[in-house]
This record gives C-alpha cells, structure tokens and sequence, in this order.
C-alpha cells in the first residue's frame, strides 16, 4: 500500500511537471519549424533570392540569349533545322518555343513576389524603410521588364493569389507605367541613411544606401525615355526628376553577382558553354562591323577568330586570334543545312570555310566572344549600368531637357563608362587610359546625335550580355538602323519581332486578364504588335 501511494504521488508528481513543462513551452511545441511568423522574418534575404530570380529571368534560356540577343543582332548564329537558336537568329519557331515565351514572365513575376513579401511583412516597421526601398525597386526592375517584353501586363492585382485572388485583371501598360514611376518616386524619397542596410545583397551595391537610391533614379530614368515618343512631356518630367534625385556616378554598374561553386552560375554563360552552343554562337556582321568602323577598343577584347579547324572551333580551352583586323561578324539569318539556299555559305561575301576533310568547319572565320571575358560562370549579370545611364541623360540633353551637363559630356561618359564596364567580366581588360583616349577622339555629333547615342547604347548593352535591354531601347529609339531576317516560316512575318507572346496558359488559366492584356495590343498576341509605347 506504501509502495502504491508512493507510486501515485511520483505519478502524480511527474503529470505536474509534464503539465507544467507543456504550458511553459506550448507555443514553442505548437509552432511550425519549417514556417516563418512575422516576427522571425528576416527581410534580406528575400531580397537576395529576388535579384537571384531576376538574373534568372533576363539571362539564358528564360529567354534573352534564346530570343533578343539574335532579335537585336548582337549575336548571330548559323543553326540547323530545329535548333532553339532559331528563335533568335531567324524567328522560327523550335519544339521549346513555348516554354522558352513564358520563362521570363515566370521568373520576372516570382522575383517581383519575392519583393514583395518584404513589403507585407515589413511595410510598418521603421528600421527597414531601406529595405523596403530596395525591394520596391527590384519589383519595378521586374515589371518594367514584364511589360516591356509582353506589353499589358497584371500590376495592381498581381502577386494577390494569397488573398485569394488567382486571376488578376491586366493593366494596361501606360497606367503600369505611371503606377511604377509613382511607385519609385515614393520608395526613393523614404530611403533613410540612418536606418538598417541590406545585409544579403548579392548584387554589385552590397547594401550600400546611398548607391541603391542612385541605382533607383537610374531606372526612373529608363522608364522615363521609353515614353519619349507617347509622352514628350512626361518623360521630361520624370527624366528631369531623376537627374536632380542623382543617378548612378562613375563606377557603379549594377549587376547580380554570380555564385557558380554553390549553383548559382550566369545563365548565359551556361547557354553558351553547352557544346553545340559554343561552336554556332558567334558575333553578328552588325555589331562586329560597328566595332571595327569606329575603331572601338572593345574589339580586340570581346572577339577572337577560333584557331583553323572544327575541333579548334569546339575547343572551350583555346584562345583565337584576337587581332581587331582579323574579326569578322557573322551574317544573320543564315543555316548549316545542306542543300539551303540559306546555307551560310551562300552568304554574301563569305569568305570560307577552314579546316580540311572531317575537321572541315564552315564558319571557321567568323568571330566568336572572346574566351578569356565571356567563358566564366561566374560572370555577374548587368542590371543597369553607368554608361547606359549617361547614354540616357545625353539623349535628353540633346532634346533641351534640365540634366545638368550638356549633351557632349554625357555621352563621353557613357562611352567611357561602357568601354570600362567591361572590367567586371575581367579585370583589367580595359585601361582607364585607353577609354579616356576612346572617348576623347570620338565625341558627339550634334548633327547626328539620337542615332550616335542608341547606337552606343545598343552596342554597350550587347557587349555586356543584357540583350533584353540592347533590344528593348532599339524597339524605342529605332537605333542601329537593323535589317530584318526573313527566312521562311518566320513568326516575324518578315520583320523583327516587337515583343514575346504571353504565355499559353494564360489564355486558358486567366481567359478574362489575357483578353484584356491582347484587346490594347497593336495586331493582338502576335510577335510583330508593339506594345504602348512603341511608337
């Protein structure tokens, strides 16, 4: 009977304790390790997995390399039948063209989500009003993208699916517009110097403040010149606004670092470096013949001639020939398929082939980007960069607008910017010495200034890989003068395309946003409407 009681009594003892235990420590038991509250949310690195999924948006095969690069003629590549470069290089459809159309918006509105998840659960919270900043501008750096390579787009209703809203309306792109120039202008005016830096920031600003408020007037200023042709007026306005805010200074190029050790490699270099890639993927007439006209020191740099023979042409070990006299572009538009009419050979001037019997290749002359800058994967992936910046404020100087320098200083700025921006992808490629001589020898003609300064721009973005961009400001200023490819059953309709399809499943997943999306597009869901602003 002892030994029972004292049973009970340890019993009972013990249940006091568990009961005590479980109390104290209920909310600990009862809360999901796997899931975040509010109060556990570490904003930054939202952010960084944000400029993450936009370096994956703009670069390899979501799209850009597979679509603008060859839309743009930075790149030109002589394919066979049904190879995905078809897309670019000819405007024909391949067996992943689909999928390739719906990556970017995928990618582009996921990085925008991410974003946006810092604003929900930090949109009161005074010590990260920076942080917030940053993530309104990594959302506008993604619709502008968006909306600039699909057109009308959902904005005001997107990234709602958590609230239940999964069909949101589309906006029509003159209103995203003005929403994301309101949108920056507010974040851009809230940053504070005394609060909380990013801490994960993975892009080349590393948190710095005061670097992302310029990046942020930067982009208003890109937002501001696409709509020089719509709206004169405004884009004075915003452009105006951007300057006196203070866009980015010398040096500071915005790019997304890459990480290749831990899986976070560029996406171009890793399109370019798959085996069948690497040997059609070449520079194209347009860009190399630019090049080599105004004797650009950037030449000799970006471009080498693969050493004789097919095997040398496929080997991602050996250097060319990089002397500026040898480089030779390659003309868009044409195939290696027997037989063709569009066979490269029966290109005009073509000057050969090289290599004998089995090693036979070709085109073995024609320029390919140069090894020693472009074969790392750890290549950063350029947002924005100075010199497209100051490319910008030279074109609204030459239309009379309030950007402080005249329309000459600018623009030697961006040259030399651009010239120097190549030091990200090598150090050391470029000589501060060698871009100031550049762009002293050759400054701005007045007579001939909005298609000197595009072409620069579109030149400058093509080098550094953001064919999006290089592609997206010829759509607007109509600069280099590009001839179309027109090879048969091309979805261009003869022309260069003017934007990407929406993705398929939205016509069946969201029947009444796409109908809305596809009723403001000029001809409809097709690669040749232009969107709004595309005058």
């Amino acid at each position: 009977m002892k030994c029972m009681k004292k049973y009970f009594l340890y019993a009972g003892l013990g249940l006091m304790v568990l009961s005590t235990s479980c109390t104290k420590d209920f909310d600990e038991i009862n809360t999901d390790p796997t899931q975040y509250v509010p109060e556990n949310f570490d904003a930054n690195y939202f952010l960084s997995n944000s400029q993450r999924n936009y370096e994956v948006a703009i670069t390899g095969y979501s799209g850009p390399i597979l679509f603008q690069s060859g839309w743009a003629q930075i790149l030109s590549m002589a394919t066979v039948t049904g190879d995905y470069y078809t897309n670019s290089d000819k405007y024909v459809e391949s067996s992943n063209t689909n999928s390739y159309v719906q990556s970017s918006w995928n990618n582009a509105y996921r990085s925008a989500a991410l974003a946006n998840e810092i604003l929900i659960n930090k949109a009161n919270d005074p010590d990260f009003v920076n942080i917030n900043a940053a993530a309104t501008i990594m959302k506008v750096l993604n619709y502008q993208y968006i909306t600039d390579v699909y057109g009308d787009a959902p904005y005001t209703e997107s990234l709602q699916a958590r609230d239940g809203n999964t069909l949101p309306k589309y906006d029509k792109q003159q209103d995203i517009y003005t929403a994301m120039l309101n949108d920056l202008d507010a974040a851009l005016s809230s940053i504070d110097p005394s609060k909380a830096s990013p801490t994960a920031d993975v892009s080349s600003l590393g948190g710095d403040v005061a670097k992302w408020k310029r990046f942020g007037y930067s982009l208003m200023l890109r937002l501001a010149m696409r709509l020089v042709k719509v709206d004169a007026a405004t884009a004075q306005q915003w452009a105006e606004k951007a300057y006196a805010g203070g866009t980015l200074a010398a040096g500071e190029d915005v790019y997304i670092k890459s990480d290749n050790a831990n899986g976070y490699g560029n996406g171009n270099v890793a399109a370019w470096l798959v085996t069948i890639d690497f040997y059609q993927v070449r520079w194209s007439e347009t860009l190399i013949d630019y090049l080599k006209t105004e004797n650009d020191p950037r030449l000799s740099v970006v471009a080498e001639v693969p050493q004789p023979g097919l095997a040398n042409n496929n080997n991602q070990a050996l250097a060319g020939n990089s002397t500026p006299a040898a480089q030779l572009g390659q003309p868009n538009g044409y195939d290696l398929n027997t037989g063709s009419a569009f066979n490269i050979a029966n290109s005009p001037g073509y000057p050969g082939g090289t290599g004998t019997g089995a090693d036979a290749t070709p085109i073995g002359k024609y320029s390919r980007p140069s090894i020693a800058v472009y074969s790392s994967r750890d290549q950063p992936a350029f947002a924005i960069t100075y010199a497209e910046s100051e490319l910008l404020l030279a074109e609204a100087a030459t239309r009379a607008w309030n950007v402080g320098a005249d329309a000459a200083t600018h623009y030697a700025n961006g040259v030399r910017g651009g010239i120097l921006a190549l030091n990200a992808f090598k150090a050391g490629a470029v000589s501060d010495a060698t871009a100031d001589a550049y762009a002293s020898s050759h400054p701005l003609d007045a007579g001939n200034a909005l298609e000197q300064i595009n072409t620069q721009y579109w030149a400058t973005t093509g080098i550094l890989w953001n064919f999006g961009e290089a592609w997206i400001n010829w759509k607007r200023s109509g600069y280099p003068e590009l001839t179309p490819v027109n090879y048969p059953g091309n979805f261009g309709g003869g022309n260069i395309p003017r934007r990407q399809p929406y993705p398929v499943g939205e016509a069946t997943s969201n029947p009444a946003g796409y109908a809305m999306g596809v009723a403001n597009l000029q001809g409809g869901d097709k690669w040749s409407s232009r969107v709004w602003w595309d005058q």
